[in-house]
């Protein structure tokens, strides 16, 4: 089971997303784990996934938060900020994958 990060100010929207998601996950037969941490927390946490994805409201926080996910050999990006607001969760699930290839 792969097992997604996403990191946020706050959560609330984020919530939303990742319930998107996983729906999307579960139409397509994949197994998944995904969950979010408000990116102070995240931090901790990245050598418990396999990819994680910044919300576009925290993404000044990368080339910081990119070096803890080097140090624990995962990839990590920026969701897209329409897909994020769109709350896409279809493409931000791809998004991940790609980042799992």
């Amino acid at each position: 089971m792969k097992k997604i990060l996403l990191c946020c100010a706050a959560g609330m929207s984020t919530s939303l997303l990742i319930n998107k998601m996983k729906a999307e996950a579960e139409k397509r037969g994949l197994e998944v784990e995904i969950r979010a941490e408000p990116l102070e927390k995240a931090k901790g946490e990245f050598a418990k996934a396999d990819v994680v994805l910044l919300g576009p409201q925290v993404k000044y926080a990368l080339p910081e938060a990119k070096k803890v996910a080097e140090e624990n050999n995962i990839n990590i990006d920026v969701i897209n900020m329409v897909d994020y607001g769109m709350m896409n969760g279809s493409k931000v699930l791809d998004q991940a994958l790609e980042l799992l290839k």
